[in-house]
């Protein structure tokens, strides 16, 4: 209940906050409220000119889902909602299979070994190591890159590497876990799964999950951004339930006298992983539809220019910027 407080206090900000100008300018055409909030903003004095939203072209004005936004934007929405979808699934997954992986690698011990309080810091402790190592310097680089390389380029890599080290995981698991040996796993290599298994999520951070949610922001037009924003963000919670649920099933062992008490046979950690690396290498073939954004204004990324919007949308994903913008 305690995480309601910020959501209610991030409501009241922002029902104090204005409009953005450049919806109320180009979707609800009052370039006086426009100019009167953006003032206010900037702190400078801004003069309002109706007359050339009257001038605007009314080939712009189409609706979600109608031929005109599929045939500029249906393939842009497919990219932003199946990428946000199939990282969602790994990345959920691999938070819930962390505590596997540390009872693998020997960061905890068997849980009839310790009590349920013990478990909670352990767990919490080794996720802590984890997030400080490799998920908070992958954002980081993510903010020192991301208006050099681009966000196409950060995003196809990064789903590019997940996919390398979570089938590096995968692939010789049992080699890099060990066999056990009592309540332990013995003669494997601990290290190299967890530095495997760290690199996933720093090129989570520096890549998709930075991202998967910056781009729906900048790609549509003002007056379905945030629509489509909330679309492709749906997309994602829906593949959240898919990791969370789906593979919390699939990850049980493959031996009903390992399989955790309440669920049935599942196919194993091994190839859940594999699942997961597959994820991954959908999510880099499916970043192909997503143009890049980075230097673009809004106005030519959605087509709300005219023709310019034909040098961005057609062909492949745009990698620099034209000399133009």
């Amino acid at each position: 209940m305690l995480g309601s407080v910020p959501a209610i206090l991030t409501y009241y900000w922002r029902m104090k906050m204005p409009e953005t100008a450049r919806f109320t300018a180009l979707v609800a055409k009052n370039a006086k409220q426009a100019a009167s909030d953006m003032s206010r903003v900037l702190e400078v004095e801004l003069e309002a000119e109706q007359e050339k939203l009257e001038d605007s072209s009314p080939e712009n004005d189409y609706v979600l889902f109608s031929k005109k936004f599929v045939s500029r934007h249906g393939l842009q929405l497919l990219g932003t909602c199946s990428t946000w979808f199939l990282f969602d699934i790994a990345f959920y997954s691999q938070n819930l299979f962390q505590k596997d992986v540390f009872t693998a690698v020997g960061w905890l011990p068997a849980p009839k070994k310790m009590s349920a309080l013990e478990e909670v810091y352990r767990v919490a402790r080794a996720q802590s190591l984890i997030a400080l190592c490799s998920t908070v310097p992958g954002y980081w680089v993510t903010v020192l890159l991301i208006d050099r390389i681009g966000r196409f380029v950060i995003q196809l890599q990064g789903f590019f590497f997940m996919t390398v080290f979570m089938f590096s995981l995968a692939i010789p698991y049992y080699h890099l876990r060990g066999q056990p040996c009592g309540d332990k796993f013995c003669h494997g290599h601990h290290l190299t799964f967890i530095i495997l298994y760290s690199l996933t999520f720093f090129f989570s951070n520096f890549g998709p999950n930075a991202t998967t949610f910056i781009v729906p922001a900048e790609l549509f037009p003002a007056r379905l951004r945030s629509t489509c924003h909330g679309i492709s963000a749906a997309s994602g919670k829906a593949g959240a339930i898919v990791g969370a649920f789906g593979f919390l099933y699939a990850a049980q062992s493959t031996h009903i006298s390992e399989v955790d008490p309440g669920y049935p046979k599942g196919i194993g950690l091994k190839n859940s992983l594999i699942m997961l690396g597959v994820c991954n290498a959908l999510g880099f073939f499916f970043t192909l539809l997503v143009p890049e954004t980075n230097g673009i204004s809004l106005e030519d990324l959605s087509g709300e220019t005219g023709d310019r919007y034909e040098k961005f949308a057609s062909g492949r994903p745009n990698r620099t910027m034209p000399s133009e913008v």
